[in-house]
């Protein structure tokens, strides 16, 4: 079996976001960029599955301009066995990236796709969904465990309640949660190795795709600053300012 990971090249999570000065979006010049942290998980988890005999290849895809290239070589270092690099300059919204996506899938023929739940910097949650409404295939989301055998995948997920387990059939989607594992680090000789491995280059309009934007961002700001927290002596206390200052009971 096949197995198809997304990834997406954000802004590295260590990294202060500044907006900026004009209110259009968050300043992205001169910043540290990496794979979005979901997007880790859901490739060591194709790599375990490889790792034990579940799958035959693992294959990473992903969206965005020419430097996107260096997060897909960081795929490959992990242990990825090939990358594709859709190569466009365009803001590409959550439905685009499903249809393109779609495109790959029907390409590939694998016989599952591991999608990061959400990506940090715009933090839709959309993708996973819609690719698999786009498929006609099963769904697992929010993942924090997942079995494959005789056809069928075991998903366990993070709900309100607790913890669900569901039998989805394959070809499925899954998206993945922060518990599913830790990603593991990409060795200096497979870095190296990684930089020489050929990418497979495509862009949005071999998949028919049109990436114009449906959505038009009016305004991004800070969030404002959180007032300092009080210290209180009893229950009776709290009550008290939870009832006559804070009006919350």
């Amino acid at each position: 079996m096949k197995i198809l990971v997304t990834v997406k090249r954000v802004v590295d999570y260590n990294v202060k976001i500044r907006v900026k000065t004009d209110g259009s979006g968050v300043e992205l010049t001169n910043v540290k960029m990496s794979m979005n942290p979901f997007d880790e998980i859901s490739v060591e988890e194709a790599l375990r599955l490889k790792e034990a005999g579940k799958a035959s290849e693992v294959v990473v895809v992903s969206i965005g301009p020419a430097k996107a290239e260096e997060t897909l070589r960081t795929a490959l270092a992990m242990g990825a066995d090939r990358a594709i690099l859709v190569e466009t300059d365009d803001v590409i919204e959550p439905l685009a990236v499903a249809k393109i996506v779609k495109g790959v899938v029907e390409a590939e023929q694998p016989g599952l796709v591991i999608v990061g739940k959400q990506a940090i910097d715009d933090d839709s949650n959309q993708t996973g969904q819609m690719l698999s409404a786009l498929l006609g295939w099963a769904q697992g989301t929010f993942a924090s465990k997942v079995e494959i055998g005789d056809g069928k995948a075991q998903v366990t997920r993070e709900v309100d309640g607790g913890l669900q387990t569901i039998e989805i059939k394959l070809p499925a989607v899954v998206t993945t949660d922060l518990r599913l594992n830790e990603p593991r680090y990409a060795s200096l000789p497979n870095i190296m190795k990684a930089k020489k491995k050929p990418l497979d280059k495509k862009t949005p309009a071999d998949f028919g795709v049109d990436t114009t934007p449906r959505l038009k961002v009016l305004k991004t700001e800070e969030p404002g600053g959180r007032k300092a927290g009080i210290k209180v002596k009893s229950v009776a206390e709290l009550v008290d300012k939870l009832k006559n200052e804070a009006g919350l009971l």
